[in-house]
């Protein structure tokens, strides 16, 4: 196949998977009819496509009475809005529903005290359902349909909302976790949106300078100090300044980890003690440094000991922090796939690299490895 053809062929699939975006983003979007269960208690409601198929219809009284109807496609699971102060989960309250495995169509406030399903409780929360209307849920035509009013003592205007579902059928009003969810800043009274409140980028950023800081220049700092030491002194002044970048960049990591669990409370305790614990390894490290004997003295031996192995539990539990953190943050396939390859290779360098450094110290070439 030549050039142009494959441009065309790469052209023609962007262009395709462009369309289906296009078109999963205005999938049941307000021109869709509300059905006949809804129509009388919930016509002339403003209308906005707000996340992915997530449609919200709205309008409020003048008396304060906010009339919603979300909708989004289903098949299975549970679907809930929540309204948040700060745009986070915990303290919010949200209105869930769902169709039942036998049938019948269930919706209920729940208060989301916590993270965890025991904290998520169901016929409780801080809405106010108008007197005399009845939350209602409506599946039809593969979507499904929650549709309630709620009192509040002034206008509603800037609201942060939240929107989640999940796969698994409730089973005793439990909720499982759900599979994907979304906070934004939502303006009732002019249907504007914008992100939300949860520290998105705050997320990112402290994932990627751990990934780039303790899990891709500390084992490169680390694999030039082992298998590079015939370019001396090269090898030495380029392990200290790409481990001391490392430190700098891990640190931040820590930084941001720390103002992440300010703003999200977010209960993980074993990342936040590993990070923790990788960060004292690291600054034991950089001590070491400023403490190294000369190569003379009786106590070098012990020092070349505790710098080689508190370097490697420090990679260790970096590698293994990293990997919990984006299993814990739900961050994705792109994630997971791309430390996955990066991961990959620096063992397969390593294991490469050690197989060489073995093989001529066998045949006297080199001094044995040390360790």
């Amino acid at each position: 196949m030549g050039c142009d053809s494959s441009l065309l062929l790469l052209f023609l699939c962007v262009a395709a998977a462009a369309i289906v975006a296009v078109n999963a983003q205005t999938y049941d979007g307000c021109d869709n009819e509300l059905p006949s269960e809804l129509a009388g208690n919930y016509s002339g409601l403003d209308c906005r496509t707000v996340w992915n198929t997530f449609v919200l219809r709205y309008s409020q009284s003048k008396d304060h009475e906010l009339s919603i109807v979300v909708s989004t496609v289903y098949t299975t699971g549970w679907v809930g809005m929540g309204f948040s102060k700060d745009g986070l989960m915990v303290g919010s309250s949200a209105m869930v529903g769902w169709m039942g495995k036998t049938g019948l169509h269930h919706i209920k406030q729940f208060l989301l005290k916590g993270q965890t399903s025991s904290q998520v409780v169901a016929n409780e929360g801080n809405l106010l359902i108008a007197t005399g209307s009845e939350p209602k849920v409506v599946v039809d035509q593969a979507k499904i349909y929650l549709a309630f009013k709620a009192k509040f003592s002034e206008k509603v205007t800037r609201q942060q909302i939240l929107f989640a579902f999940g796969s698994s059928i409730p089973v005793d009003n439990k909720l499982t976790k759900h599979t994907d969810k979304m906070s934004m800043a939502f303006d009732f009274s002019t249907g504007s949106t914008e992100a939300g409140a949860y520290p998105h980028n705050l997320k990112r950023s402290h994932g990627a300078l751990a990934i780039f800081g303790w899990g891709v220049l500390a084992p490169i700092g680390a694999i030039i100090a082992r298998y590079c030491k015939r370019w001396d002194p090269m090898w030495f002044y380029l392990h200290v300044g790409i481990q001391f970048v490392a430190f700098i960049i891990g640190l931040a990591a820590v930084v941001a980890g720390v103002a992440l669990y300010n703003k999200l409370h977010a209960n993980l305790a074993a990342h936040r003690g590993l990070g923790i614990f990788i960060l004292v390894l690291g600054i034991l490290q950089i001590l070491s440094f400023f403490l190294r004997p000369d190569k003379e003295a009786k106590l070098r031996k012990y020092w070349n000991w505790f710098h080689h192995w508190v370097g490697r539990l420090t990679l260790f539990f970096a590698a293994v922090n990293i990997v919990y953190g984006i299993h814990v943050a739900e961050a994705g396939t792109s994630w997971k796939a791309g430390y996955g390859f990066v991961l990959s290779v620096i063992l397969l360098t390593t294991i490469v690299l050690e197989t060489l450094l073995w093989t001529r110290w066998s045949g006297k070439t080199v001094d044995p490895p040390t360790y």
